[in-house]
């Protein structure tokens, strides 16, 4: 799903790690969703607004996104901000929220993993880091250049703005802003994950569940990605009792031979437990449907399996997830 003309110039940079897919994060940069715009009844008493950041997707995606900010926003102040660090949004969520009376930001990093150069560049717009990472200016350069997708008005103003902004420095805010952990492993994924699993079981005993990840480029941090969905599998397996619970991720964004690797493993896997005689369940580590799934789908083509028919989203566990990073819940 990548878009191909841009792959090779970005896997020429080690490290770089995307978590969606470009093309898709274009879209919702220049949607218009993102803006809450609600009154929440803690408006004019919150100390704490969230900044929710996402990576963004097809409109279905981000409708999920902007339901799941919704139904916080109830409770605390939350502004959107999709992208692959766009710090044109960041800005205006940023803006939106200081408008709202906070007096300071936490941001939520509504992704899978926090290992990812978007993360790392993302944290350097909102000042918490020192130096911007060399994949800044590559993003920054994506943003700009795919600016013309939409021709409305709002669209064109937009763009202007960009072009008068420098993309790479960090956004500006009169009130402090907070960075928190993506969702990695925290339990409530591995609870939505089991959910998910023994949504589409019938004899658990005599199942394998798999579970698929979109994954990183680089090694290292497929190997932390792998690391938290290793924790993620042992609380799945501590509240089941499925035969195997096992995880890999299919790293869409990597060079051909590691994708080709990656696949070749997935099938191996759903293979190795057909001929053990089990029942295969495939469950998607995804925030939400939008593509990735997909090309899970097409790399077992032909292979006996049942795939869960939903992401993480939506579920009540992660409004709770992103509540508590605004102190509205007890943790």
């Amino acid at each position: 799903m990548m878009i191909r003309l841009l792959s090779q110039t970005l896997r020429t940079l080690a490290g770089l790690s995307f978590t969606a897919l470009f093309s898709i994060s274009i879209f919702a940069q220049h949607s218009h969703g993102g803006k809450t715009n609600q009154t929440s009844p803690a408006e004019g008493n919150s100390k704490v607004g969230i900044l929710l950041l996402a990576h963004g997707g097809k409109q279905n995606w981000n409708d999920e996104v902007n339901k799941l900010a919704a139904r916080v926003n109830q409770t605390v102040p939350v502004e959107v901000a999709f992208g692959m660090a766009t710090k044109r949004n960041l800005q205006e969520a940023v803006n939106r929220l200081t408008a709202r009376g906070v007096r300071e930001i936490v941001a939520a990093p509504l992704f899978i993993s926090s290992h990812s150069s978007v993360i790392t560049a993302t944290q350097y717009l909102l000042g918490l880091r020192a130096v911007a990472p060399p994949e800044l200016a590559i993003y920054a350069r994506m943003a700009h250049n795919h600016g013309g997708h939409e021709s409305s008005h709002a669209d064109h103003n937009a763009q202007k703005a960009d072009e008068a902004m420098d993309p790479t420095t960090p956004v500006k805010s009169s009130v402090p802003i907070r960075w928190t952990a993506a969702l990695d492993r925290h339990p409530a994924v591995a609870e939505i994950l089991l959910t998910r699993a023994l949504s589409i079981s019938q004899s658990p005993a005599r199942e394998t569940v798999i579970i698929v990840a979109h994954g990183p480029v680089s090694d290292e941090d497929n190997a932390k990605w792998l690391a938290d969905m290793g924790a993620l599998a042992g609380h799945m397996r501590s509240k089941s009792k499925f035969k195997r619970i096992e995880y890999l991720t299919v790293r869409d964004d990597a060079p051909e031979p590691v994708r080709a690797q990656a696949a070749a493993e997935l099938r191996r896997t759903v293979e190795r437990a057909a001929a053990d005689g089990n029942r295969v369940l495939i469950v998607p580590l995804l925030l939400a449907y939008g593509g990735i799934e997909e090309g899970i789908k097409k790399r077992l083509e032909g292979l006996n399996y049942t795939m869960s028919s939903q992401a993480l989203l939506p579920d009540e566990r992660l409004v709770s997830w992103i509540a508590n990073k605004g102190g509205s819940m007890k943790d």
